[in-house]
């Protein structure tokens, strides 16, 4: 039996104003490193985590919206952004980060591991998954 978990780190709030969404990213850095298998999602308001050019200057924390873009060499794989919410909101895949990944022994890439998903594939990857860390 392999000691791999399937961890999904499910993110529901904005990326400012809590610390959530930072807790949630050294979460995912810590799972990584320990050579899980680490996916995250991001419902409700946690889309706004991916949105580019994020600009925090009047709010006095740091922008960490560009550590996302680092997943894919902590060997993240998978991202999955909720289509509902993010059509809530006014957001297209466009107004997201691309997050690339590659496996630097088999040298498969992946332009943009961030991929838009219905309710009926968060339920399925919410119940494949080991443990599930909701922030």
């Amino acid at each position: 039996m392999s000691d791999v978990k399937k961890f999904m780190y499910l993110n529901r709030r904005a990326p400012y104003g809590t610390i959530y969404a930072w807790e949630s990213l050294e979460v995912v850095l810590i799972g990584a490193a320990f050579d899980q298998e680490v996916s995250l999602m991001f419902v409700d308001d946690g889309v706004f985590q991916l949105v580019k050019g994020s600009d925090t200057s009047e709010l006095d924390m740091k922008n960490f919206t560009p550590t996302y873009r680092t997943l894919g060499d902590y060997g993240v794989r998978h991202m999955y952004v909720d289509k509902a919410s993010l059509e809530a909101r006014g957001l297209t895949q466009d107004d997201l980060v691309e997050v690339a990944w590659e496996d630097w022994e088999t040298e498969e890439e992946v332009d943009n591991i961030v991929e838009i998903v219905d309710s009926e594939q968060i339920a399925k990857l919410l119940a494949e998954s080991d443990v599930v860390f909701s922030f």
